[in-house]
């Protein structure tokens, strides 16, 4: 951006692409870091937080950004690729500032952070917050009706105070597109006072998908903080397994508080689960595959497998039984894969094109022996089949991968490790 052009607002520059001087995508803006200042003097800008292709996320300073327009940024191409790590100094706008709640110092009125704007300073490389998008009202939820109106920085005061109850409506909007596994590495990010915020304003779903993406130790952190009733729905909205996973790490008691507060169907989809060894076919299986009767047709099964809300590995089939539908079922009679699906006629019979030449696996099976099937018959979900020849659930690739990479992989985020953590903020 050069110097004398219009400022931008910081939640545009939210996940917009950050380019080298070749046009190579080195990364995505997930928040910037400033430094506040004595008296009423803006904060300057110290750098972008930037996010690469493996998650790692690294400091920018604005002295190498070249330039901030058309929706990306450019830098000079030299980036510390050492992880980024927030001193005590340094706020995150994105994740401290939005939601706040401030005073305008004229009237005393309460209004709450909507948005900031930055702008280069002219003839130096320097940036600065200039200005304050707020809505007037107590409290700060998005939706809620008041006046709005820009401020100069020096007209707001409350920054320096330590936030009590900060919202996230609207740190969440500028968000809201990513998916749960990256809006899980924002989450992680974050301080545990702001996290618990930001989950407290996610629906019911959204935060599910979010927490099964999440390293155990936040899992477990933001589950505490919530109402029981609310951590029993959430739950609920987890896949049976992951939500069986992280039951198991709780202490008895909480445990069983919690499965008496959920569904009755839910808590025992989950108690089945926990009844058996973590690291084998029945501990990774989910209980809520695709099932169909040998008399549905081609054009129910492809009415199951477009529900929005499935996995791509559960959509990847469907399994045939014998009546009852819901696990643990009739018997099994085979698989249909979605490519067959799409090949035949909408109104195929599903019992007349089954797969039936795999052995499905037991509930026993151990990781190494569910990991090779999936690799010698390239497989991304698998049927898991009791003594009786009852469908009990479905093992996905996905659940596979989670308990062959290393424990704390979803905290290294696949990183090369690298020892210190200097940003060069100063």
């Amino acid at each position: 951006m050069a110097a004398g052009a219009p400022r931008v607002f910081v939640s545009h520059l939210s996940g917009i692409p950050v380019f080298d001087p070749n046009g190579d995508q080195v990364g995505r803006v997930r928040d910037l870091v400033t430094i506040l200042r004595v008296g009423r003097k803006p904060p300057r800008l110290l750098g972008l937080v930037v996010e690469l292709a493996t998650r790692r996320r690294i400091f920018l300073p604005m002295t190498r950004v070249t330039g901030i327009e058309s929706g990306q940024v450019i830098t000079t191409g030299v980036l510390n690729v050492r992880r980024f790590e927030q001193r005590p100094t340094e706020r995150l706008v994105l994740g401290e500032m939005l939601d706040r709640r401030v005073h305008l110092v004229e009237t005393g009125e309460e209004v709450t952070v909507l948005d900031v704007s930055v702008r280069q300073l002219p003839a130096r490389r320097d940036w600065e917050i200039d200005r304050i998008f707020v809505r007037k009202g107590k409290g700060g939820t998005f939706r809620r009706k008041g006046e709005t109106l820009t401020v100069d920085w020096s007209a707001v005061d409350g920054f320096s105070l330590e936030e009590h109850g900060q919202g996230a409506e609207n740190l969440l909007a500028t968000f809201e597109q990513l998916r749960p596994a990256d809006l899980a590495n924002v989450l992680h990010h974050l301080s545990p006072k702001r996290r618990a915020e930001v989950a407290a304003a996610l629906d019911d779903d959204r935060l599910a998908d979010v927490l099964e993406e999440l390293p155990e130790d936040d899992q477990i952190e933001i589950l505490g903080k919530l109402k029981e009733e609310r951590a029993a729905d959430v739950l609920e909205a987890m896949d049976p397994d992951d939500a069986a996973d992280l039951l198991a790490e709780l202490p008895e008691d909480d445990k069983e508080r919690l499965l008496t507060l959920m569904q009755p169907a839910d808590a025992a989809d989950v108690r089945r689960l926990m009844a058996y060894e973590e690291r084998t076919a029945g501990g990774l299986m989910t209980t809520e595959p695709i099932v169909l009767r040998p008399d549905a047709t081609v054009a129910d099964a492809l009415a199951r497998v477009r529900k929005e809300d499935l996995s791509p590995a559960l959509a990847a089939q469907v399994y045939v039984c014998r009546p009852p539908d819901e696990t643990p079922t009739g018997t099994y009679l085979g698989t249909v894969h979605f490519q067959r699906l799409l090949r035949d006629p909408p109104y195929t019979l599903v019992g007349s094109i089954l797969d039936d030449d795999l052995q499905p696996l037991a509930p026993g099976a151990t990781l190494p022996t569910v990991a090779g099937f999936f690799a010698a018959y390239d497989m991304v979900a698998a049927p898991v089949v009791d003594e009786g020849g009852a469908l009990l659930g479905a093992v996905t690739v996905d659940d596979v991968l989670d308990h062959m990479l290393p424990e704390d992989w979803r905290e290294t985020e696949f990183h090369l490790e690298e020892e210190g953590a200097d940003h060069g903020a100063g």
